[in-house]
């Protein structure tokens, strides 16, 4: 099998993996596993093990919808309310009430659905 093929063959069914994959399965991925997905889902993966600061170096960095998603999350959950507000209206989102853990969810699986792992990355 061409070399390329076969990286092919693994990325196809990663990203297979990744569809089927739940939040919790997500939050238990290994550092390494958890570096084939993308910055944002990365992020959200540092801040499920408790590194804040790494996660919003990573969402801070992605200047689409979703990063301002993540963004604003984390920032909810740092207390900072006013800042949050301001990430989830460029999210076009409403400002999350649910329980940190409901929205970290959310968040992932929605992301799981759009960003599945890749064969690069890397979790700080």
């Amino acid at each position: 099998m061409h070399i390329l093929t076969h990286w092919q063959a693994r990325l196809d069914r990663v990203k297979e993996a990744a569809f089927d994959m739940t939040s919790d399965e997500f939050r238990n991925l290994s550092r390494q596993k958890a570096s084939a997905y993308s910055p944002l889902l990365q992020a959200l993966w540092q801040d499920a093990h408790d590194d804040w600061q790494s996660a919003h170096e990573l969402a801070q960095e992605i200047e689409t919808p979703d990063g301002a998603w993540v963004h604003a999350y984390l920032h909810r959950k740092e207390g900072d309310e006013f800042n949050a507000t301001y990430w989830y209206r460029r999210a076009g989102r409403p400002v999350g009430k649910a329980d940190f853990g409901e929205e970290w969810s959310a968040i992932v699986t929605e992301l799981l659905q759009k960003q599945p792992a890749t064969l690069g990355g890397a979790v700080g």
